[in-house]
């Protein structure tokens, strides 16, 4: 499939918007999912995510090492997260062809509405850190979660994994958005090498195309990174629920607006063949 040098442009330039949304807060594939697949429309679904993720694996890693750098990171939540991530991504990543979205996107939908609510109705919440939560159970819980639950999610379909892990590593162990943020940024970069793996393996992975766009994503992120550090807890939080809000607009769209459409389609097809 070769691409025409607007639709590369466009393509490299959503790569870096990604690559800043990844790094501040997470759900940088909203941007870069989408416009993959409409820039490409012949590309199968498996290929964009497995494109996505190769993007996306090095802009994470770039903004997991500016903030180690910079910050404390909490590695012995992070750390096991992130080895577990890697498995349960890829074995989410074995199952991306197999479960169509309508099973899943309605349960999203619902659990974004519930995080937006959760955020605005506690306004004090990741604004500072909260270590008295920080206890043995909640931790195992917290590694669970994200190393599990999010990981593999983020294999099976991916856009929004750094949001839910930064609210994860926030409710749970009491991180702030910053703190919270920058230990998602280290679980999502195990999330994309266990999810890359697997795509590269099954051949879905549109390499030349993926990696100009890495390029572009680790830019977008070390720019991320760096603003999230010099702005902190208060400006993570804006953009999480900007960020929140896009998808449950967009996963609102494709579940009503975008199936509705199709269902149509289909009718008017069966009409046609009666």
């Amino acid at each position: 499939m070769e691409l025409d040098p607007v639709t590369v442009v466009t393509l490299l330039t959503a790569a870096a918007l990604a690559g800043w949304v990844d790094a501040v807060v997470g759900g940088g594939g909203l941007l870069l999912l989408p416009a993959l697949l409409v820039a490409a429309p012949g590309i199968p679904p498996a290929t964009a995510l497995g494109t996505n993720k190769l993007a996306a694996i090095a802009g994470t890693s770039t903004a997991a090492v500016t903030f180690a750098r910079r910050t404390k990171i909490d590695w012995a939540v992070a750390g096991p997260a992130a080895a577990l991530a890697v498995v349960c991504a890829g074995l989410g990543a074995a199952l991306a062809g197999a479960v169509p979205p309508s099973a899943y996107r309605p349960v999203v939908l619902v659990v974004l509405v519930s995080v937006a609510l959760f955020v605005v109705l506690r306004p004090a919440l990741g604004v500072l850190a909260v270590p008295q939560r920080r206890t043995r159970p909640r931790v195992v819980v917290a590694v669970l979660v994200a190393g599990v639950g999010i990981a593999a999610y983020d294999g099976l379909i991916g856009p929004g994994t750094g949001t839910f892990l930064v609210l994860a590593f926030t409710a749970l162990v009491g991180a702030d958005f910053l703190h919270g943020s920058a230990m998602a940024k280290v679980v999502n970069a195990g999330t994309n090498a266990g999810a890359l793996a697997v795509f590269a393996v099954t051949g879905h992975v549109w390499w030349l195309l993926g990696a100009a766009m890495a390029v572009c994503n680790i830019a977008g992120a070390s720019v991320g990174a760096r603003m999230a550090l010099r702005r902190g807890s208060g400006f993570v939080r804006v953009v999480l629920l900007v960020v929140v809000l896009a998808l449950v607009a967009k996963l609102g769209y494709d579940q009503w607006v975008a199936g509705s459409a199709a269902a149509g389609g289909v009718e008017a097809a069966g009409a046609d063949l009666a």
